[in-house]
């Protein structure tokens, strides 16, 4: 009796289930398809047959396979290299090597299939895999296919396994040991035979169960098999044959002819083992890509935590910081969600992500959006960053929520200045915080130089126009190659903005090549300058051009610090890498003597900043010291920028937290500042709409805005600050939690007069916070209010209309935001208004160059200053950003160091490689 009839029915049953299962995976995910390699060495006849039919299968079933084939010179080496790649390819959940490796160098098959990563070894041969199929772990391993089909086979028959004697002759790694294993763990009573077997015949003889894989052609005869017995034979053999076109036909390791006369069952060779193997590799497949989406599910974390050791008195910062040994950040990503191939390592501490995940979870629902600000702060900050750091130890450490911390990576001006670092403070930081603000992964370099190559474009192209004729600088421009010329991409995209529909340079007239050379920038009107992330304020105001070689151009320019550059805002508000490209060649630079903005496609640099900044792109993957991750990405300032974090950030953590984590954020400086643009400019940029304000303030802080440190009238004179930003808050329709950040030297009475006094204010809660001191559980209150705030009835919305005129749209962000009676355009401000809107960029929404320092133009007004016009002195345009920003009184764009700066406390042990100092 054959099979064929049960093999063929079995076979198009696990055909339509596994259709079925990856219709289902694909409801779950519609981006997502198993994924499976075939990797072969060489181009033997043999291999390619059996690859074509798994590629067939596959293709039925709805998995998208991959043939990679190497050719017969590919060493060991290159063929390792070839496996890592699909090991870290997340799209891939099957890696097959095809055997034999047909390479005309030395390869060690073991090491080979070892190489495969366990979870994607879909034929069960590494060790790994081996190894728990031996000791029984058969839920836990891939069982190699052949195996795996023969036990289908066997159940096929209806012949229980349990009890029998079963005997499998052969014991190679692909089908003997395994197959021994299965039906040892199936409850038989298994003999393995081999070459050194005595008396085979007998031992046949004895088997309600034969399994044959020796590769030798008919060698089993029907005389040694036991009546009745299950026969499945694994062998393929080529015999000679005349009758056949080939010479030779196909024979399995069991003489069938005198076989099956005993056997109950027997297995056909060609058409037995063979399609089975196929079906249960594809069935491996389809499990492994299950295995991969159920412990891929957005929102399903599996992340460990790090206790604190709480020490008083609080040690320094740095000292805790390095008391605390962070989690390798590679397994943090793992934590969180992030996929092997979506995490690029910078060292064991820090990592980027790359933007192919947004892909990945574009279905996935967002979480809790918070943001936190504060109230108009001292010169020292009022430990917003510490309080976002604390806040997401609390929701993550202790109320074992999702949560993501999105900061802003800090400048090294005021690091090595009067500020000092920006990773938080106390036993609520990111770690580790020397990594965190110095350098972290070179994104302010980066645009430190993008910005200063398009400075360098601008005064390379005034002065190379000012030098030569039309036709000489346009054969510069477009130089010959070979004997032609050719116009660069970005070159036609420069004639298209002019209307100029040419690609051939031969074609164009005097006049077309005079409009496309010349640029004819005003140097009066050009508004870019070169930046330093150094404090530094002999660079406010220079001469360039003063070497002999420069032929008299000079011009009066300055130096801002890199964090105030457009390309940091772009960076900011960017949504892609196709939207950065765009964002950076619409940044306009300077005016054309006939009143036209140029920009820096005009210039020809767009591409080559887009180069300079696609590793800046990516987000940074930190930790807390309570590992509870970090995106740390971008730092505009926030009183000549927008002073917001990323938007990519922002938005790969709310898909990866899932709807009930929460993503804390932190907008810069008092919410006047950073608050209003995070709404006003990033929220709409984003379409991400927030659920809680999380407003920090401070007793120090409270009883500067009321005239004093001395007594409870002078703080609560002072809360009037904290009312007003409250109050700002709710022009958005976004309820407010106050934050207290309490310090050792508060008293209790103090605390409960801010908490009672933010209430009646028009708070949802006010909570008095330790997170300094106490770290995550010094914060659990706050968490626990910012949980109820989320689920409190939000009605969230911009403060004025982008189509508003200019000066009217500044005008409700200072009567509304800062209590101005009204503004005042002084002469160069209304010559911008007039210039941008006739630009066309009339519509952009407002950024507000203004102290910190105050609600007011003037840093010595504190509470609530009433009664003031704002002296709007100059209006810029970050067109690439997508704002303009108004100058408000004198704005320093560079800051200068103090007296005795942060510097002088800042060394390296050469003993320990330890940077000493930073605070």
């Amino acid at each position: 009796q054959r099979l064929t009839v049960l093999l063929l029915c079995f076979l198009r049953q696990v055909r339509e289930r596994l259709k079925k299962d990856v219709e289902q995976m694909k409801l779950q995910d519609p981006n997502f398809r198993p994924g499976l390699v075939v990797l072969q060495v060489g181009d033997r006849d043999d291999s390619n047959l059996y690859i074509s039919m798994k590629m067939k299968a596959a293709a039925e079933i709805g998995i998208n396979a991959t043939h990679l084939r190497l050719p017969k010179t590919a060493t060991e080496d290159e063929v390792l290299h070839s496996i890592r790649e699909v090991n870290e390819n997340s799209s891939v959940h099957g890696l097959i090597v095809q055997l034999p490796l047909d390479s005309i160098h030395k390869i060690d098959t073991e090491k080979v299939t070892n190489a495969v990563a366990p979870e994607k070894d879909v034929d069960g041969l590494t060790s790994i895999n081996a190894g728990k199929l031996s000791r029984g772990d058969l839920g836990d391993c891939f069982i190699p296919c052949t195996p795996n089909g023969c036990m289908e086979l066997i159940r096929q028959t209806g012949v229980s396994v349990a009890g029998k004697r079963a005997v499998v002759i052969g014991r190679s790694k692909i089908v003997g040991a395994p197959m021994h294993d299965l039906l040892l763990w199936s409850h038989a009573t298994v003999t393995t035979c081999h070459s050194k077997t005595v008396d085979l015949a007998g031992e046949v003889g004895k088997a309600d169960i034969l399994v044959v894989g020796i590769g030798k052609a008919e060698m089993v005869k029907g005389d040694w098999i036991k009546k009745g017995a299950v026969v499945i034979d694994c062998g393929i053999n080529h015999i000679p044959d005349e009758s056949k076109p080939s010479g030779k036909r196909v024979v399995g390791d069991v003489h069938f002819a005198s076989a099956k006369e005993q056997a109950g069952f027997i297995t056909p060779v060609p058409g037995g083992v063979g399609p089975m193997t196929v079906a249960m590799l594809m069935a491996n497949t389809v499990l492994s890509a299950k295995r991969f989406l159920e412990g891929h599910q957005p929102g399903r974390w599996n992340i460990s935590y790090t206790t604190l050791n709480l020490q008083k008195p609080v040690p320094s910062d740095i000292v805790i910081s390095r008391s605390c040994v962070p989690k390798p950040i590679d397994r943090l990503a793992r934590e969180v969600g992030l996929l092997s191939d979506e995490v690029e390592l910078y060292g064991k501490t820090k990592a980027k992500v790359q933007l192919h995940i947004i892909k990945r979870l574009q279905k996935q629902p967002d979480g809790k959006y918070v943001v936190v600000t504060g109230i108009t702060p001292t010169p020292l900050g009022e430990g917003k960053s510490t309080t976002t750091i604390g806040l997401v130890q609390a929701l993550g450490a202790h109320m074992k929520l999702n949560v993501f911390a999105c900061v802003r990576q800090p400048s090294q001006g005021p690091t090595f200045g009067i500020k000092g670092g920006a990773a938080g403070g106390g036993y609520s930081q990111v770690i580790p915080m020397e990594e965190f603000n110095l350098h972290l992964t070179g994104d302010i370099h980066a645009i430190t130089a993008a910005n200063n190559l398009v400075a360098a474009a601008i005064d390379a192209r005034i002065f190379h126009e000012s030098t030569q004729s039309d036709k000489a600088l346009y054969n510069r421009l477009v130089p010959l190659s070979g004997e032609q010329r050719k116009f660069s991409p970005i070159q036609i995209n420069r004639l298209k903005k002019l209307g100029i529909e040419k690609t051939d340079p031969s074609a164009l007239t005097d006049e077309e090549i005079t409009r496309f050379a010349r640029l004819d920038i005003d140097p009066s009107s050009i508004t870019w300058q070169r930046v330093l992330d150094t404090n530094d304020r002999f660079l406010r105001k220079i001469t360039i051009g003063q070497s002999p070689t420069e032929k008299g151009y000079t011009r009066e320019a300055q130096f801002d610090i890199t964090v105030a550059s457009e390309i940091m805002a772009v960076l900011a508000l960017t949504s892609s890498l196709e939207d950065m490209r765009q964002r950076l060649a619409k940044m306009v630079v300077a005016t054309s003597c006939s009143g036209e903005p140029i920009t820096t496609e005009d210039l020809g640099v767009s591409g080559a900043l887009t180069v300079l900044m696609k590793d800046a792109i990516k987000p940074n993957l930190m930790q807390t010291l309570e590992g509870t991750p970090v995106f740390v990405h971008a730092g505009p300032f926030a009183n000549i920028a927008h002073g917001n974090s990323s938007i990519l950030a922002d938005k790969i953590a709310l898909r990866l937290v899932g709807p009930e984590g929460f993503v804390v954020t932190e907008a810069g400086f008092g919410a006047d500042i950073g608050m209003e643009k995070f709404f006003n400019i990033k929220c709409r940029y984003s379409g991400l709409r927030p659920h809680v304000v999380v407003l920090v303030a401070t007793v120090r802080a409270l009883k500067m805005h009321g005239g004093g440190p001395t007594n409870l009238e002078l703080l609560e004179k002072g809360c009037s600050n904290m009312r007003k930003q409250i109050e700002n808050a709710q022009h958005f329709g976004v309820p407010v939690v106050v934050a207290v950040n309490a310090f050792k030297t508060d008293t209790e009475a103090e605390l409960d007069l801010i908490c009672d006094m933010a209430k009646a204010a028009g708070a949802f809660d006010a909570v008095r916070c330790f997170h300094w001191a106490e770290g995550g559980a010094g914060a659990v209150a706050l968490g626990q209010a910012v949980q109820r705030a989320c689920e409190a009835p939000s009605n969230f919305k911009f403060l004025y209309d982008l189509d508003l005129p200019i000066a009217d749209k500044i005008r409700i962000i200072a009567q509304k935001i800062y209590g101005a009676d009204d503004i005042q355009l002084l002469p160069d401000a209304q010559h911008k208004v007039e210039l941008y809107t006739k630009q066309g960029f009339g519509s952009l929404p407002i950024c507000m160059a203004k102290t910190h320092l105050s609600l007011s133009h003037e840093a010595d007004k504190k509470g609530v200053p009433r009664g003031f016009i704002l002296p709007i002195r100059d209006i810029r345009a970050s067109v690439g950003a997508g704002f303009l920003y108004p100058l408000v009184g004198t704005m320093p764009t560079i800051p200068g160091l103090p007296t005795r700066p942060c510097f002088y406390d800042i060394d390296l042990d050469p003993e320990t490689d330890q940077v000493n100092g930073l605070f």
